[in-house]
């Protein structure tokens, strides 16, 4: 039973306070140490994601040099652990050099349990993000879903669909708002499809003037017009046995649209000045993030098109739709630049966590990744905070302790049962799986009465 809990070490001499942590944290597998050495020796035998260490500790008991060898010890041996010092009142020095040292955070005596509580069950939430974090680079490593970070259900679903469309040859439509990896998602259907080994040529057709982007995707023969010295193959031509991505083709002119309509149902081009018609096998892929619905009924958009684009559908969900992704993204995008910066960061301060949450990304994953990387070049300090991305510090997070998580969905989860059952108690316990003693005793403590 105790393998499956969460692990926590606690580097305490103290047998009051031992006692006192263990009561505290009875959820948890806690593995007391008396000193450095026997730290070490249970930080190898049991891994633990969290250690809460005092500062005093023999044969320093005093003062606390020994206690900061042990951290400097124990994050040497396993990095990613998140410790928190505990150090004596009136002591906030020592606690903000051991955090520069490299701990996770810092608790002043005499203990709070409920506040202690809650800065633990941060640091094991922020260690399995982190946890999380890792094996998703990993597995990016072997993933066809190249430069793709998804730990969140909207995003995966995405994935898998990514995954079963691309061995076809149907036309796909991927809808989003502007930075949600449109382009990145394009990529990867190419890449998992037959026609990997050929080109994938990619197009705006928001960035090219009208005039010119019909030359740049059905070609011109030389003298078409002024400065065309020579015969050029448009992109559908070059793209021929792979993929051609049209970003931003609710963006596309009319006229335009009406002669991609003919190449999509004869599959042959005809450049402009040519009279020659040349046949191309290529797959289309198109995105865009305006509305094609608001844009045919504005007859901004042909119908018979969107049809033809958009065999496939694919919705690319926004980055504040995706719920604890732009925590995974973030970390994501640290590691990455602290490496091709040449930074030493080792994370985020509890403000900035709790900001990257609340934070709306209009920008989505563009504009964290743009967020992150200065922080990384900007910041004085290994630990990045709300500042240095530029964001004002969250007031809105959710609170991390199991208790009120649990209090929250069960008054929830209640409030659902006896609406069902419009306050039916014997049919709402039966709904929730509890006797109704038990369901009584819940509405009780919860301030509930079965006519609400």
């Amino acid at each position: 039973m105790n393998e499956e809990r969460q692990a926590l070490l606690v580097v305490e001499d103290d047998p009051g306070l031992q006692k006192q942590l263990k009561w505290c944290f009875d959820d948890c597998n806690v593995i007391v140490a008396e000193d450095r050495a026997a730290a070490i020796a249970q930080l190898r035998r049991h891994a633990p994601s969290v250690v809460l260490q005092d500062l005093g500790l023999p044969p320093d008991p005093e003062g606390v040099s020994e206690g900061m060898q042990t951290l400097q010890s124990i994050l040497e041996l396993a990095p990613d652990t998140k410790v928190i010092v505990i150090t004596g009142n009136h002591d906030r020095d020592n606690a903000v050099r051991a955090v520069g040292l490299g701990a996770y955070d810092f608790y002043q005596k005499p203990i709070d349990t409920d506040v202690l509580r809650l800065i633990v069950d941060r640091a094991f939430h922020i260690h399995d993000l982190e946890r999380q974090n890792r094996e998703l680079r990993k597995a990016q490593l072997k993933s066809p879903l190249e430069g793709i970070v998804a730990s969140d259900e909207p995003m995966l679903r995405v994935c898998r669909m990514i995954e079963k469309v691309a061995p076809t040859n149907v036309s796909v439509l991927i809808l989003g708002q502007s930075g949600t990896g449109k382009e990145l998602l394009a990529r990867a259907l190419h890449r998992l499809s037959a026609r990997s080994s050929a080109r994938f040529q990619a197009i705006n057709c928001a960035a090219i003037p009208e005039q010119l982007l019909e030359s740049e995707l059905f070609g011109h023969e030389k003298g078409a017009f002024t400065g065309a010295v020579k015969t050029t193959p448009g992109k559908i031509e070059l793209a021929g046995g792979g993929t051609l991505f049209l970003d931003e083709i609710g963006d596309m002119p009319l006229p335009l649209q009406a002669k991609l309509l003919r190449f999509l149902q004869d599959r042959v081009v005809e450049r402009v000045g040519g009279r020659e018609e040349i046949p191309v096998d290529v797959r289309i892929v198109c995105a865009t993030n305006q509305d094609l619905g608001a844009a045919i009924a504005q007859q901004r958009f042909r119908e018979d098109l969107y049809y033809r684009i958009s065999e496939i559908t694919v919705n690319v969900p926004a980055l504040r739709e995706r719920i604890g992704g732009a925590m995974v993204l973030a970390h994501h995008f640290l590691h990455r630049f602290s490496q091709s910066q040449g930074r030493a960061r080792r994370g985020f301060t509890e403000d900035a966590i709790a900001a990257i949450e609340s934070y709306a990304w209009p920008g989505n994953v563009r504009e964290l990744e743009n967020k992150i990387k200065t922080a990384v070049i900007m910041a004085d300090d290994p630990m990045i905070t709300a500042v240095d991305l530029g964001l004002a510090p969250g007031r809105d997070r959710q609170p991390l302790n199991l208790k009120e998580v649990r209090s929250r969905a069960e008054e929830q989860a209640v409030r659902q049962a006896l609406t069902i059952t419009e306050g039916n108690v014997s049919k709402a316990s039966e709904l929730l799986g509890v006797t109704r003693p038990t369901l009584y005793d819940l509405m009780a403590r919860l301030g509930l009465k079965a006519a609400e």
